[in-house]
């Protein structure tokens, strides 16, 4: 059977998310993922010319952030540890990129651009000051991507045996408080005045 270029792009993106999945970036090989494919190699570089430009492709994510104007200002933190414990579980995606960007730049590079174009919009609708969103939304991702890591990669058994509830009624409020909180107050170093 034929398939049409459409068809065969998607049949390796899905190989090269599964390889990437399982073998992360630096282990997964074209010939890897051709060969779970059942594809020649040279049509995995003919459509997409390399393994990194393959990686991009494969890791291209929408986190489908849902529109908050309607949700109550204390109540955005539980509604995006909500949405993102959905999306996590529906899509390996993202997992792809979290395993591969422990250890490669341009994965890193990837997710970074991911939760900064679409977070950093989140976090200026919900704080006070614009100029605080990409710190706001750095912070908010520390957790979010913190506990993705620990339920979902690294599997820490207290975690996985938490219902999604529980994750929203523990993770919700620390969300909430990055998001709308006040901007702690530093103080200053105390100075050595004896001589």
């Amino acid at each position: 059977m034929r398939r049409s270029s459409t068809e065969t792009k998607a049949v390796i993106l899905a190989a090269a998310r599964e390889r990437f999945a399982a073998d992360g970036y630096d282990r997964a090989t074209i010939r890897s993922i051709a060969s779970d494919a059942d594809i020649d190699p040279a049509m995995v570089m003919r459509y997409y010319g390399n393994k990194e430009r393959l990686f991009a492709a494969a890791a291209e994510f929408d986190l489908e952030l849902p529109n908050l104007t309607a949700v109550p200002r204390d109540r955005i933190g539980p509604a995006l540890v909500a949405h993102f414990l959905d999306r996590w579980e529906r899509d390996e995606t993202l997992l792809i990129l979290l395993r591969a960007g422990v250890t490669n730049t341009a994965a890193a590079d990837r997710m970074r651009s991911i939760f900064a174009t679409q977070l950093g919009p989140v976090a200026a609708k919900a704080g006070n000051d614009p100029a605080e969103a990409p710190m706001r939304a750095g912070l908010a991702a520390s957790q979010i991507l913190g506990m993705a890591l620990c339920r979902f990669v690294l599997a820490f058994p207290p975690l996985v045996a938490m219902t999604g509830q529980e994750i929203i009624d523990w993770l919700g409020p620390t969300i909430q408080r990055y998001l709308t909180g006040p901007v702690p107050q530093v103080a200053a170093a105390p100075t050595d005045t004896a001589l």
